[in-house]
């Protein structure tokens, strides 16, 4: 029996790749002989290099600023002449030790693509999530070559406070190469940069901004959107996708000729998860919690729409299913199956969450098997 293991991380418990190492475990325990194709994946953010990597991609490692101007060792994947990057590996929450909403910046992002430049990359596609910054991109713009200064020509501090002193954009000094470059941006949000769905509003809060940071950020991005503008010509502020990784998209967007493409799409692409689909008689996907936000395109959605469409069966494990019945079929899920049902206490949950979702994954294997069992 051939079996496709394709979950998403269990946000603050498990990534990806243990997550479909403890559903490895637990069918083994039960389909001893059976094939296991695991295809980790992401939704174009946290998670995106390590599924290209699991899927065979080369692996390279160097030495960034982080958020706070800290050097950090980021990893990126390779394959050919197209790299793989991850924003939050070089400007994610997870590598400060405070929240700096203000002030955390996306220059080690740059410096990560400038890597994949000299590695001879000519394709970019460049996860976003997790970010500490609101920044717009800047740093990663101003590490790429570009000028952002102020009334007196000095250039601007970083992050999104920094913004707020924006007066003039100069891309003269962008790196040539960036011109002989596909830069594809891929994320899971769809909000614009700025207002009440955008960047700072919704999404700087989790950065620890106060509603006064985020009436400075909002304002900082409005300013920093019309600069693009008359720099580019590219007016990205109500674009969808532009406040992705605290408005990096937008100025990806802007100046570096970006598309923004759905990340749990371009994902499932990059590990040719459509390949592994061939002769399988089953998919196992799953995240965190299956609810409303899962059927908005992230990942495990995809990975049902994709085994709907290749006619294999797709069932799905997840910390919690909030999602009714009614709503799991046309969706492609066949069935799904919550940690609950194997251990309800939350504490003994987090303390152990692989060993519980490999039993798990143990009883569901059971029941998802056609009666006359494995073809």
């Amino acid at each position: 029996m051939r079996i496709v293991i394709a979950p998403h991380s269990f946000a603050g418990s498990l990534p990806a790749d243990e997550v479909a190492s403890a559903i490895a475990t637990g069918i083994r325990r039960v389909l001893p002989g059976a094939e296991l194709v695991l295809r980790p994946v992401a939704d174009g953010g946290e998670g995106t290099v390590a599924a290209a990597l699991r899927a065979g991609w080369s692996a390279r490692t160097v030495r960034v600023s982080g958020p706070d101007g800290t050097p950090v060792e980021a990893t990126y994947a390779v394959d050919g002449a197209t790299a793989v990057l991850e924003l939050a590996s070089a400007a994610g929450r997870g590598l400060l030790h405070r929240p700096a909403p203000l002030t955390a910046g996306t220059r080690g992002v740059g410096e990560l693509v400038l890597a994949a430049l000299d590695e001879g990359a000519r394709r970019i596609v460049l996860g976003l999530g997790g970010s500490a910054s609101t920044d717009g991109g800047a740093g990663m713009l101003q590490a790429l070559g570009v000028r952002l200064t102020d009334g007196d020509g000095a250039d601007i501090g970083p992050g999104g406070a920094g913004l707020a002193t924006l007066a003039r954009i100069d891309p003269a000094g962008l790196d040539l190469r960036i011109a002989a470059t596909e830069v594809v941006v891929a994320t899971a949000v769809d909000n614009p940069l700025t207002g009440p769905a955008g960047a700072a509003a919704v999404f700087g809060p989790q950065k620890g901004a106060t509603a006064d940071h985020v009436a400075v950020l909002d304002a900082a991005l409005a300013r920093y959107a019309s600069l693009l503008a008359r720099t580019s010509g590219a007016w990205v502020e109500r674009r969808q996708g532009a406040a992705a990784a605290g408005g990096t998209a937008a100025g990806a967007m802007a100046l570096l000729g970006a598309r923004v493409v759905s990340g749990a799409e371009l994902v499932c692409d990059l590990i040719r998860l459509d390949e592994a689909f061939t002769g399988a008689d089953l998919v196992i996907t799953g995240e965190g919690a299956l609810d409303e936000q899962t059927l908005r395109g992230r990942a495990p959605a995809e990975v049902a729409r994709r085994a709907a469409a290749a006619g294999v069966r797709c069932v799905a494990l997840a910390g919690v299913v909030r999602l009714a019945p009614d709503r799991l079929a046309p969706a492609g899920f066949a069935a799904a199956s919550a940690l609950t049902e194997v251990e309800p206490d939350v504490a003994r949950r987090l303390a152990a969450p692989a060993a519980v979702l490999a039993e798990l994954a143990g009883r569901m294997i059971v029941a998802a098997l056609p009666a006359d069992g494995p073809r």
